[in-house]
């Protein structure tokens, strides 16, 4: 991004903060590659590209995204959110009054019986409130 000015850099960013998506719209590709300079590594066509030999850039890019997808085995990415910290999984070792959970149908009808049984949520107080 040596080449480009801080309006486009700015430009570009905000672009690209706005609209988060692991495939952009050929609009947005147009977009960004005429706002940053061309890498390989992105998913963004070389199209209005700059370089020397823009054809065979555009080919090196090509190959590079077809491996790029080869390698995962056609698997699509998954987007940043799914790695949030914030989403914790399940403990290994569950507290003492929590059961595994047991999704088959007999386990499910215990299940709704115990809820059944439970004592309303009601406070405990005498009939004197003073």
């Amino acid at each position: 991004m040596e080449d480009t000015t801080w309006e486009q850099r700015s430009q570009a960013l905000t672009h690209i903060l706005t609209s988060p998506t692991t495939n952009p719209s050929l609009d947005s590709q147009f977009f960004i590659s005429t706002q940053v300079p061309c890498y390989l590594n992105w998913d963004y066509p070389p199209l209005l590209c700059s370089k020397p030999h823009p054809e065979t850039y555009l080919r090196k890019w090509a190959f590079s995204l077809f491996l790029k997808r080869v390698s995962r085995l056609g698997q699509p990415l998954t987007s940043w959110r799914s790695k949030c910290p914030y989403h914790q999984p399940p403990p290994l070792i569950l507290a003492k009054g929590v059961e595994e959970a047991r999704w088959d149908d007999q386990g499910k009808k215990q299940y709704v019986r115990k809820r059944l049984a439970r004592k309303r949520l009601q406070s405990v107080q005498g009939d004197l409130v003073v």
